[in-house]
């Protein structure tokens, strides 16, 4: 792809773990480090398909994480003298709590801030942002990692053969944000799943992940959640809208 979107992407090596350990609902005090390594591994190699810009701290956690993998992977050595073993995952464990309660705090921090100043930043934060739709309904802003959870939905739904078939028309990211403004006309939100469903190749769906992360960059479309996890909708423009709260 000739295509690359420039982020302002606030998550963190950290923050990729911690949703990790919280989808799978994972003990973060026992860490099934084999899967979450490889689950790791794999959305930096989506990240890499799509050609957005990784940080080093990315490649250092991975780097980290398969230390550790080896580590646990190894025979335990014989020994007269009963001497406990540090647990490899040890020191990840105390980073990923710290950073945890940072969050947290911070969370806390913004949320008094609102309360005192009645006005919402949209950039910066790199927090969740609350929206109220136009029925009512509240939403949360999805993180990178939540879009990349779904791209990796989509791709998994599309058969080997389709991914190795070639195709004369060619897709651009411009193509595929009209018809995404094209959507929104006619309707105030869609189902992030839904603008995919036409898709018939790998680089469309690559093409149309773009665009929506272009159109999120500009702020003309809100990707939002009812909850941790839950189905992620596509709604036009609701940042110049009184509804944010």
């Amino acid at each position: 792809m000739s295509y690359k979107v420039k982020l302002n992407i606030f998550e963190g090596p950290l923050d990729l773990l911690l949703f990790l350990i919280k989808k799978d609902k994972i003990d973060i005090y026992d860490i099934p480090i084999v899967t979450v390594t490889e689950q790791y591994i794999e959305y930096m190699n989506l990240m890499k398909m799509l050609d957005l810009e990784i940080a080093g701290e990315f490649l250092v956690m991975a780097a980290t994480l398969i230390h550790i993998k080896s580590k646990m992977m190894l025979p335990e050595e014989e020994s007269d003298f009963e001497e406990e073993e540090e647990d490899p995952r040890e020191e990840l464990i105390r980073r990923l709590l710290e950073y945890k309660k940072y969050k947290e705090a911070a969370d806390q921090l913004k949320d008094m801030q609102e309360m005192h100043s009645g006005v919402f930043l949209r950039s910066g934060s790199g927090m969740s942002e609350k929206v109220i739709s136009d029925d009512g309904t509240e939403y949360f802003e999805a993180s990178l990692f939540d879009l990349i959870s779904s791209f990796k939905k989509v791709l998994s739904g599309v058969s080997k053969d389709t991914f190795h078939k070639v195709f004369k028309d060619e897709f651009t990211v411009d193509d595929k944000i009209h018809e995404i403004y094209h959507f929104l006309a006619k309707q105030s939100k869609i189902y992030f799943l839904d603008l995919f469903k036409k898709s018939g190749s790998k680089d469309e769906i690559i093409v149309i992940f773009l665009a929506i992360l272009e159109l999120m960059k500009r702020s003309e479309i809100f990707v939002a959640q009812q909850g941790p996890f839950g189905e992620i909708e596509v709604m036009r423009n609701p940042g110049l809208t009184k509804n944010i709260v």
